[in-house]
């Protein structure tokens, strides 16, 4: 069943990954998409692909949400062009694997504008035009990192619990209207991002990563179904709450141990 026929969804990070397999699942519920990442080649690609395969409306929008001025200039070709956002899906974000100090502030900045700010900003903006209609969907990506303190991974893991809990407490407060969120947190999952966060997997770390595919289909069938949150596998979510019986202070050694065993830092990424 065509759950989201005549409605138009927007994706962030749309050009692979978890972003675009998630297209590819608002697309095969008969949504419009609107794909926006830096790469515009890949986004023409998959929007060809979705056009052939799902007979929907694709449109292509080339923004960098590392630009402050971003999250606006979307929303103006957007809602601000007649165009009516249903879903909005925040899943551009990135992250770098290193100790804190080692990462140069720039990039820090970066993360931070891109999965913080740019993501609050998105929100904000299409949730108010959304409550007026009285439906919509907002699905933020988070990440099992953001239960736990992650070393190595300091600032993205704060990013990505700021990420979920201000999406769940967003959906609280839109219970009345209508209009929904849901915070997504995915595990390991075999795209880009790794490579782009100066991590290499392991073998030994294999076996627990997901398929981008698996990881779109939990995310867009529970934001149909009304979750506030949702942990995508099984593996994930039993791990997510095994953390609960931790103490706090051994919390950063047990995930120093988990994530050590699964991948390492590239070669490019290690300290000075």
């Amino acid at each position: 069943m065509k759950r989201l026929a005549g409605q138009r969804a927007l994706v962030t990070g749309a050009s692979s990954g978890i972003g675009g397999e998630i297209a590819r699942k608002l697309a095969a519920h008969g949504a419009s998409v609107i794909l926006t990442a830096r790469r515009l080649d890949r986004l023409d690609a998959l929007a060809e692909q979705l056009r052939a395969q799902h007979g929907v409306t694709v449109e292509t929008l080339a923004i960098d949400l590392d630009d402050a001025a971003a999250p606006q200039q979307l929303f103006d070709a957007t809602e601000g062009a007649g165009k009516p956002v249903d879903v909005l899906v925040n899943n551009a974000g990135f992250g770098y694997y290193d100790d804190f100090v080692h990462i140069d502030w720039a990039k820090h900045q970066s993360m931070l504008q891109v999965n913080v700010i740019a993501l609050t900003q998105l929100s904000h903006l299409f949730a108010k035009a959304m409550v007026p209609r009285k439906r919509g969907h907002i699905m933020n990506i988070a990440s099992t990192g953001a239960f736990a303190p992650c070393p190595n991974f300091a600032s993205y893991a704060a990013s990505k619990a700021y990420v979920r809990n201000l999406t769940e407490a967003l959906d609280y407060e839109l219970r009345k209207t209508g209009v929904r969120a849901i915070a997504v947190s995915p595990g390991g999952t075999r795209t880009e991002f790794l490579e782009r966060g100066g991590q290499v997997l392991k073998k030994s770390g294999e076996f627990a990563m997901m398929t981008p595919e698996a990881c779109a289909d939990i995310a867009v069938r529970k934001m149909l179904s009304g979750r506030r949150s949702v942990v995508t596998g099984l593996m994930n979510a039993f791990s997510v709450w095994m953390l609960r019986f931790i103490p706090r202070a051994w919390l950063p050694r047990v995930i120093e141990l988990s994530m050590s065993s699964a991948v390492e830092k590239a070669a490019s990424h290690t300290a000075p």
